[in-house]
């Protein structure tokens, strides 16, 4: 189970730095919420994966799992989620105050300088 978790984290950071270093608005917002994914599965498996176990240690209780790790994801998918909706304003504000959405302007660089010359 751990192989696959650790699979999947591995993904999910390398699906996130592919889509953080395109050129586009959209790609880049997507590739930070994988990256937000990834430490999240990543903060959660650090509370060890156990199966079954409750995260409230009880009389009889032999294993459970570290609470802390659960309520730190919990905490972290609420602020990734605000700080999306921020991101997401700002390229949208961004878009249609230049009609593009690409995230550099190298473009605009390659063009001025054909005309000074």
């Amino acid at each position: 189970m751990e192989l696959i978790v650790a699979s999947a984290i591995g993904v999910l950071t390398a699906g996130g730095l592919y889509l953080v270093m395109r050129l586009r608005t959209f790609p880049v917002i997507l590739g930070m919420s994988l990256l937000t994914y990834a430490v999240n599965v990543f903060l959660f498996a650090s509370g060890r994966l156990t199966i079954g176990a409750s995260p409230i240690l009880q009389d009889g209780v032999t294993t459970y799992t570290d609470p802390l790790p659960q309520a730190l994801v919990l905490t972290a998918i609420v602020i990734s989620f605000g700080m999306t909706a921020v991101i997401v304003v700002i390229a949208l504000g961004a878009f249609l105050g230049s009609d593009d959405d690409h995230v550099d302007d190298q473009r605009e660089d390659a063009d001025t300088a054909g005309d000074s010359q």
